[in-house]
This record gives C-alpha cells, structure tokens and sequence, in this order.
C-alpha cells in the first residue's frame, strides 16, 4: 500500500524533515506533497489533510497519522525491516527518551534559531542563555549515545534510525547559525549532511520560489 507524505517548506519545516529524511535513509516509497506555508490559506490547506492543522502528516491507506514522532512510531510498527529503531533494548530506550525529549523541548533554541538552510552561515548570533543552555545539553547528549551504543558506526545508535530523524534539523539550525559545538558533535554533523537524504532536502530548500519576509535572520 502506498505511502503518502504531506510536507511544508523544505528550507523552513523542521518537523517535517524528520519523517521525510528516515523514510528516505530508510529506503521506504512515498508519494511527498509539499504546501507552502506561511501564506494566505496555508492552515486551510494543511486541514485538509490533518485535523491539528499542522505538516506533516502521513497517509498510509485508511490511516492518517500527524506528528513527527507518532510518523516515526508509526513507520517502526508497520517496517520493522526498516529498523528505525535501535535492535537492543538498552539503545532503544534511550534512542526513545531523546527523541521525546526533541519533540517536547529545546524551545528557546528552536524559537531562536529558527530552521533556515539557505541562511548565509558567515552571520553569527549570539546564544541567549536558554538557548546556550539547550545547545549544551544536545551535544552531551549526543557524546553519550554514541560512546554507549554508536559503536563504529558515525550515527548516534550506529546506523541512521528515527533518533537521528528526529534531531537532524538541530543539525541544519546548528550548520546554519554556525553555533559552536564539540569535536564528537562536529564529526556527527558532518556524517548526518553527508546523507545523499540530506544533500536532497538542502538543495530543494534553497531553490524554493516562496521565501519568509524574515529569511535572512
């Protein structure tokens, strides 16, 4: 059955990269519509497809499923070849608790650091402290998953999985604002942009026709 994934503006929408960049890593066949947001009769757009009014949203047949992480658990469920999370139990949970803590927190460095890959990365911005504060806490907690359970493998838990979904648009927002973060941090970064998923994500959003009033902050 096919699988259909509603997107908003790839050089803006961070929740919807998340489902879009594992189905691809993950090597899963999906139909994309993309609705340009932040314009006149975007929400009325967007309700057709979701009842929260918000992207993305994935039809897989009779089900209609909106919300990153619900995407993710939902993709896990029905391709449990695809393996979007970790095989161990211990990797797993933690793979389950960050992804959480992704989709529940960090708005002071969401709100300041609003996704923009087309963002000329020669304008620096300076931390607030609650931003400052969130920066510290993902890269230790990306040091901690990948000593625990990234084995030889350049992803948190090894091989790409719905973890690394979750936070590669904490990648992009630190790429563009080139925020300053630690060496294992850095080396992580650069193995999530390498993806051929992420090379293809990028260069939509920097061809996109639509761009924010506010698109070089």
């Amino acid at each position: 059955m096919s699988l259909r994934l509603i997107i908003g503006n790839k050089n803006y929408s961070s929740w919807s990269m998340r489902p879009w960049i594992a189905m691809k890593v993950a090597g899963l066949p999906f139909e994309e519509t993309l609705l340009p947001l932040y314009r006149p009769g975007s929400r009325d757009e967007v309700l057709k497809y979701s009842p929260a009014g918000k992207v993305p949203v994935l039809i897989d047949g009779d089900a209609v499923v909106w919300e990153s992480l619900a995407i993710l658990e939902h993709l896990a469920e029905r391709f449990p070849a695809a393996r979007l999370w970790p095989q161990d139990r211990a990797a797993r949970a933690m793979a389950r608790s960050i992804s959480a803590e992704m989709h529940a927190g960090f708005v002071d460095l969401r709100s300041h650091f609003p996704m923009n890959m087309r963002r000329d990365r020669a304008r620096r911005r300076e931390l607030t402290p609650g931003a400052a504060a969130n920066v510290q806490r993902i890269d230790e907690m990306w040091q901690d998953a990948l000593r625990r359970f990234g084995g030889e493998g350049p992803f948190l838990f090894g091989a790409f999985c719905a973890a690394d979904a979750m936070y590669a648009p904490v990648v992009s927002r630190f790429a563009s604002y080139s925020i300053p973060v630690s060496e294992v941090a850095r080396a992580y970064m650069d193995a999530v942009m390498a993806l051929p998923a992420w090379k293809e994500w990028e260069e939509a959003g920097r061809v996109e026709e639509w761009v924010m009033e506010n698109n070089e902050v």
